[in-house]
């Protein structure tokens, strides 16, 4: 595998993990369980990606500002319940273990939190293959360019040696924000057409694909 890309960055729900009905779901049980609005299938999942506390402002933008914190807890209640069933998606596994194995070096910049993402970088056994990371209770959340501005400060590389990996919109603007080359994935969050219109290098339906991307141009 030629290496053109030093670094690669990955999101992680929609993009690594095949969580996106799990997160929307959860949304939508604890804006029940509060009587607060619940949000469509589509508005739910168009916040995956972003930190918690914003997800849920976008997401039920009329909740009264006490309610968000108990939405947290209940949305928590609910994702945690399903966490350790959520696999990977198809072909993960083994795409980030040859990026490795080719000496690229390997970041995640997720919307999860710290918590969160080390939990399940434990639990699938991937924690090894990564190089750094950042969460959105450590900075600023999707779109800001900041996860991978201190990424590439930690790593010690320049926009041009950086590719981004993800599923939605939020990191595709990122992306751009950091002046980061990105291609989307396809088969999480956010749909085709709205992906598109943010011109990634490419536009990939799943890991197979990503993988034979990856192998030519990365």
């Amino acid at each position: 595998m030629e290496k053109c890309y030093e670094l690669i960055v990955f999101d992680w729900d929609g993009t690594v993990m095949d969580s996106t009905a799990v997160i929307a779901t959860s949304i939508q049980s604890a804006c029940r369980d509060l009587a607060l609005p619940v949000p469509s299938d589509e508005d739910a999942r168009h916040v995956i990606g972003m930190g918690l506390a914003e997800a849920l402002r976008h997401a039920v933008p009329a909740a009264p500002e006490d309610m968000y914190e108990p939405l947290a807890d209940r949305y928590r209640h609910y994702f945690l319940a399903q966490d350790q069933t959520i696999p990977l998606f198809s072909g993960a596994r083994e795409t980030i273990a040859e990026l490795h194995e080719a000496g690229h070096l390997l970041a995640v910049a997720t919307g999860k939190s710290r918590k969160g993402l080390d939990r399940v970088l434990e639990s699938s056994g991937l924690r090894s293959y990564f190089h750094a990371s950042r969460t959105a209770d450590e900075t600023f959340s999707k779109p800001h360019p900041a996860m991978l501005q201190e990424l590439m400060d930690e790593l010690g590389m320049q926009p041009e040696q950086v590719l981004m990996v993800g599923d939605t919109t939020h990191d595709l603007q990122m992306a751009i924000n950091a002046g980061v080359d990105a291609v989307g994935v396809t088969h999480g969050a956010h749909p085709e057409d709205q992906l598109r219109e943010l011109q990634p290098l490419a536009l990939l339906d799943d890991f197979n694909e990503l993988r034979a991307w990856l192998k030519t141009n990365a």
